[in-house]
């Protein structure tokens, strides 16, 4: 190990080249080209973990096939709230890309954005009846309007002829449709970013570089201990602003940081993998993105569909993903992960949030005894005519489940993902998983919001945010004229729907 300590400056540290980070960092030089930023990466190149095309859905998630968004109450009827709110945000994300293109920062959209149909499919009374509950309340909105639903057995097999074969006609069974889904490669598209980011002065990326310590000083700086992993030299690096998108690494980051904000916080990893076809013949018979219901007590990562992907330009089809447990944080983590996670101010939290979510555990147990002849039989729900020969099974990517403290409940599990950022806005971290990277430009836009306010209401910043997302400040949903003109526009430019 090097005796010598490198030391440097800079306005802002991202933790993570992921698309969280890929995105903060374009927003903020945008917002202010002078801006310094170092970007530090644990793995040897960008977009490894969640934002690789392999450990992650690929969907374009808005709403429009996604069960779990629209939940239904106690007295049977839809609840549209978080649906609404994530087709909003997904439509930010489309502008903000169609921007990145329209001024040559980011090339060939193709390669990272495809359209493709959203589908949702179900079978049995109770589930048929749930699904044009859902269709009625969403249709009613604007950004769903084009929604199309049907129990017709001709009409369902039309929209999806591999879903359908060898199906029984008498079967009750319903689905919708969304043309304008699409399909993304965040991966592709993490690279892009980071690759424009690169090329800018003021902007440094590290790859294998791990921050092995951080504290706010008395200075108001915050001080990152950082090692080279391949020449094991060691830095030190200050900066007055500090994100931490590290994936499933952000939590054990957090701890690090030992702010207040994140006192009570665990994570609960959940791995996975999907069944991946192998047989041209039967990928080339599937067109889209098929959602169904999740299992009782299933994780939202874990809600079976049957999708089309495009992945380093070769069509795929894959199913799943069935769910695993592992105490590593990361694909590419450690076993330790999770018990040095534990911490005298979340072990409670995280017993309570245990003990409140025995479904889960049991659903965890169940996938992790499945054998070949039991995913076989799960993939043949969605696709009868599947043959075992015709499929293998590939590792996806690791997520972790944050657990947080509730004064009134004590712990409680959440399916989604959370900005953590402390009283200052010096420092903001983001836990969770899905629907994550779809959302990345509003959660983005949200934390400038909260953390550079000295800047954000300025006139210069304003502008710019209106440049980079048309529909800044308003709800699209509430205005179907500026509604249809975003969509137009975002759609010619990345040559989708």
């Amino acid at each position: 190990m090097s005796d010598t300590t490198i030391r440097s400056n800079s306005d802002v540290v991202l933790i993570g080249a992921g698309i969280m980070s890929a995105t903060l960092g374009v927003i903020l030089k945008e917002l202010q080209p002078d801006i310094t930023i170092q970007i530090f990466e644990r793995l040897d190149n960008a977009a490894a973990e969640s934002s690789d095309a392999w450990n992650n859905a690929g969907t374009g998630h808005s709403a429009f096939c996604e069960l779990n968004y629209t939940p239904q109450k106690e007295d049977g009827s839809i609840d549209p709230k978080k649906a609404i709110s994530i087709a909003e945000s997904f439509e930010v994300s489309r502008q903000f890309w169609a921007y990145l293109v329209e001024q040559n920062k980011v090339s060939s959209p193709e390669k990272f954005i495809k359209s493709i149909p959203h589908m949702s499919f179900v079978w049995g009374d109770k589930n048929v009846d749930f699904l044009k509950k859902r269709f009625e309340v969403l249709q009613a909105n604007p950004l769903f309007q084009e929604m199309a639903f049907s129990t017709d057995y001709n009409q369902i097999k039309d929209w999806m002829p591999l879903v359908m074969e060898n199906r029984k006609g008498e079967d009750k069974i319903a689905a919708t449709t969304m043309e304008i889904g699409t399909d993304v490669n965040f991966g592709e598209l993490t690279r892009n970013m980071f690759a424009y980011l690169s090329g800018l002065e003021g902007v440094s990326i590290h790859f294998g570089h791990e921050v092995r310590k951080i504290k706010k000083r008395e200075s108001g700086k915050w001080r990152l201990k950082i090692t080279d992993l391949a020449t094991g030299e060691r830095k030190k690096v200050y900066t007055n602003f500090v994100f931490i998108g590290a994936g499933g690494g952000s939590l054990p980051l957090l701890n690090k940081a030992n702010v207040p904000e994140g006192d009570g916080y665990g994570g609960f990893p959940v791995s996975g993998q999907w069944l991946k076809c192998t047989n041209p013949e039967v990928i080339a018979k599937h067109e889209a993105k098929v959602y169904g219901k999740a299992s009782v007590g299933a994780p939202p990562m874990s809600v079976p569909h049957i999708d089309s992907r495009m992945i380093n330009g070769k069509k795929e089809l894959l199913f799943g993903p069935f769910a695993g447990f592992s105490t590593r944080f990361l694909k590419n983590g450690k076993y330790s992960d999770l018990p040095l996670s534990l911490k005298p101010s979340n072990v409670m939290p995280m017993l309570i949030a245990g003990y409140k979510n025995i479904p889960l555990t049991k659903y965890l147990i169940e996938q992790v005894r499945q054998s070949p002849q039991d995913r076989i039989k799960a993939l043949r729900e969605y696709v009868p005519s599947a043959r075992s020969k015709d499929w293998k099974l590939e590792r996806a990517g690791q997520r972790v489940q944050v657990i947080k403290k509730h004064e009134k409940e004590g712990g409680v599990l959440e399916f989604g993902t959370e900005m953590i950022t402390t009283a200052d806005g010096t420092l903001s971290v983001l836990l969770g998983a899905s629907p994550g990277a779809s959302t990345a430009v509003s959660i983005m836009v949200e934390l400038v919001t909260k953390c550079f306010k000295d800047k954000i209401d300025t006139p210069e910043w304003q502008e710019k945010l209106k440049l980079m997302i048309p529909s800044y400040g308003q709800k699209l949903n509430e205005n179907p004229e500026l509604l249809k003109e975003v969509r137009a526009n975002t759609a010619k430019v990345l040559k989708i729907k």
